[in-house]
């Protein structure tokens, strides 16, 4: 009864996409915002909830994940009312990509809930295919371009990550039988496991795909490419949404190594990404506009949640999760804003914008800005400060201290080459450029001020106890 309630939103949205009536456009929406009835619902059961027997389980975990992931729909489709105000768009194109989105979404619901490795994969294809066909509503060589680049790093990484499935499951076999894909036996009888280099083999390569998805090392490019070709919602669906089906998959498995053997995992990850850091450190230093800017930087924090993730910061990986996942998709949505009068200006991109709508649009880019460079009271402050004080506990229970204090050391010279940028770019958006009357509407506030009080909500009491309580 609850997968038919969490996919019933999906259905509906791809049924009345295929209408050619344009009545549709003012329904599509809707169907969108209902996306987050069933969730919420679904948030109030106790956990574990087991939403189809054992293959699909809601536990905090992934149940907060889905939680952000609707929110971040929900702004998304009020920027896609008026995505035509600033980008040429067909009607066709318009109800394809809610086609695809409604694709997603279940393909979404599938990787996230899944406690069974073959279904995460399913699920997780499922959405990088309806990807493609989102960045191609674009009707522009670019952009058909970047979908095949897609297609071809995707097929790369998905197969990385079932190659590393299938090694996975292989190692544990002999003792769980079929039920070696599960992920919840796999962690429960991991230290059983009677083949732990196999396992670590299998973890190592899905990992590897699941980082190239994200654009970790050494694809690093291939995501702000897709994103600078696509529409504004596509790159806002990539950093707020899509990169939460992969990395609760990372969640999952990681755990399970951690069981198996700590100090493999740790040097493994923690290697992959200072090394993807360094690289997008110096990539953003370059950046020419604002969607690779906040590509690139979507890149960084991910890599910062898997680093806080491993070294035993659950409750910083998850609060710097649900801030990247709100403050990304509102950063790329405000991008079509700045950029309708003027494609990649970033300097006076500020300017021009008048009345109390204008105001507010000002105000709120303003404070998204200084809130992803970790400027206090941003949610990610707090996570990167609770995130690096988990790495030190980490060194103090192992004979690497001193590493891990020049490790800490060397990471935040990398993040404040990120923050000069920011605060270059920022400054330069209010006081270089002509002044040019631009437009903002409604919708696109609206989805604003949701995010920006998505984010106040994380710094919660409640909501940092609910986090904390996810073990």
């Amino acid at each position: 009864m609850m997968l038919a309630l969490l996919l019933m939103p999906a259905l509906v949205m791809f049924l009345v996409s295929l209408s050619k009536n344009d009545k549709t456009k003012q329904i599509l929406p809707i169907t969108a915002f209902s996306i987050l009835l069933p969730i919420v619902k679904l948030f109030t059961l106790p956990k574990p909830f087991p939403v189809l027997n054992e293959y699909l389980v809601a536990d905090q975990l992934n149940t907060y994940i889905l939680l952000v992931s609707s929110i971040v729909g929900i702004g998304v489709t009020l920027a896609l009312m008026t995505l035509n105000k600033h980008v040429k768009v067909s009607a066709p194109a318009y109800r394809r990509f809610y086609r695809f989105f409604a694709l997603f979404w279940v393909g979404l619901i599938f990787s996230i809930l899944a406690n069974h490795m073959g279904i995460y994969w399913i699920g997780l294809e499922m959405a990088t295919l309806s990807t493609v066909y989102m960045i191609k509503t674009n009707h522009t060589s670019s952009a058909h371009k970047q979908a095949w680049n897609y297609m071809i790093v995707g097929a790369i990484a998905i197969s990385l990550v079932l190659f590393g499935i299938i090694l996975i499951y292989a190692s544990a076999k002999p003792i769980l039988g079929e039920d070696a894909m599960q992920f919840d036996l796999l962690l429960m009888h991991a230290k059983e496991i009677p083949s732990p280099f196999l396992f670590e083999m299998g973890f190592a390569i899905a990992t590897v795909g699941m980082f190239v998805k994200m654009g970790f090392f050494p694809m690093n490019l291939w995501l702000p490419n897709i994103e600078r070709a696509s529409f504004y919602p596509v790159a806002a669906l990539f950093s707020g949404i899509l990169e939460s089906a992969i990395i609760v998959g990372f969640f999952r498995f990681s755990r399970v190594a951690m069981e198996l053997d700590y100090p493999h995992l740790f040097a493994f990850v923690f290697v992959y990404v200072m090394l993807t850091i360094f690289i997008v450190a110096f990539l953003i230093f370059r950046a020419k506009d604002f969607i690779r800017l906040f590509s690139l930087s979507g890149i960084e924090h991910m890599a910062l949640i898997a680093l806080f993730w491993i070294s035993g910061g659950t409750f910083a990986a998850l609060l710097h999760f649900g801030a990247h996942a709100f403050l990304k998709p509102a950063l790329f949505l405000s991008t079509g804003v700045l950029e309708s009068n003027g494609k990649y200006k970033m300097a006076g991109s500020l300017t021009g914008y008048s009345g109390k709508k204008g105001w507010l649009f000002g105000l709120l880019v303003s404070l998204f800005l200084l809130a992803i460079v970790s400027v206090p009271p941003s949610p990610m402050f707090f996570s990167e400060l609770y995130g690096f004080a988990a790495m030190i506990n980490f060194a103090k229970n192992s004979h690497y201290m001193i590493a891990m204090i020049g490790a800490i050391l060397f990471l935040l010279i990398l993040l404040s080459i990120i923050f000069f940028r920011f605060i270059a770019i920022y400054q330069s958006m209010h006081y270089e450029g002509e002044n040019k009357k631009k437009q903002v509407y409604v919708s696109e506030l609206f989805a604003l001020v949701i995010f920006a009080l998505s984010l106040l909500t994380l710094i919660t009491p409640s909501s940092m106890d609910f986090l904390r309580g996810i073990s």
